[in-house]
């Protein structure tokens, strides 16, 4: 059994990455005292249609330090980026020393086959890393850790060249209403970039009581098919919000009862 309390590292592409696929998650960790890393591997820049780099970097940052903030988790957004991010050894060696330093026990980040190339990319760079965060001459100066972490892959519903597989379904029903504040801190997002890039049906009011209600609804919108896909795995209906998670079989493979602390709430599938 694990001799403390695990510590779970999300490595998302974009900086509201953390939120939207495993924010319920992150949030079961906060109420049991466990600790939360959220890393952004880009900056964000290219994340909007009017306003320039210069602008949009620092906002983007900020907004992610609010949504962390709001259940005490950590975050830090990297340089690299948005939209041009490549699993090349800068961004391996930027993955292997985040481990090494922050000693993860779960790491959770994107399938290396998913719609945005950046999420390709950081899902293949962090299993490239995987094992090389345990050998000491890679990055000397920054010591080995002596086993790898649990790595899973959070979910997506593309089936080739390979679908996803759930190992662990969350019912984050009870979460929903944080999951929704954590995303509003991202504005320049949910509100702005991504009704436009998705072409939204309804225009967002500016009302803080009515952005709040077009968000419930553009989530649930977004993530339908995530619950219709998984919420029939759980054992009990009617969840609204559901997080899915795939084990990775390139890290570290942990006992059942140790991987039962690493996905808090979670349910075993027999899948």
């Amino acid at each position: 059994m694990m001799e403390r309390s695990p510590k779970l590292l999300i490595l998302g592409a974009h900086p509201d990455d953390a939120e939207f696929h495993a924010g319920a998650l992150s949030i079961r960790y906060r109420e049991q005292g466990y600790s939360v890393r959220w890393v952004s591997a880009t900056n964000g820049q290219s994340g909007h249609h009017t306003e320039p780099a210069d602008v949009l970097v620092p906002r983007r940052r900020a907004e992610a330090a609010l949504s962390a903030q709001l259940i005490g988790a950590e975050c830090e957004v990297w340089d690299f980026h948005d939209g041009s991010l490549q699993p090349d050894l800068d961004l391996r060696h930027a993955i292997i020393r985040e481990i090494r330093a922050y000693q993860p026990d779960l790491v959770l980040t994107h399938r290396p086959w998913d719609y945005h190339p950046d999420h390709r990319a950081l899902g293949q760079a962090v299993q490239d890393a995987c094992y090389l965060v345990t050998v000491p001459r890679v990055l000397p100066d920054c010591p080995a850790v002596a086993h790898d972490p649990v790595v899973a892959y959070m979910v997506d519903l593309f089936q080739r060249p390979t679908p996803f597989h759930a190992d662990f379904v969350l019912d984050g029903t009870g979460e929903l209403e944080c999951v929704l504040e954590l995303l509003a801190c991202h504005a320049s997002q949910v509100f702005e970039f991504l009704p436009f890039s998705f072409g939204s049906d309804e225009p967002v009011p500016d009302r803080p009581d009515d952005r709040k209600r077009w968000l419930s609804k553009w989530f649930q919108q977004s993530i339908q098919r995530r619950v219709e896909t998984f919420a029939p795995l759980l054992d009990r209906p009617g969840a609204k919000l559901v997080e899915a998670y795939e084990v990775s079989e390139y890290a570290s493979q942990s006992n059942p009862k140790e991987l039962a602390i690493l996905f808090p709430g979670c349910q075993k599938t027999q899948l």
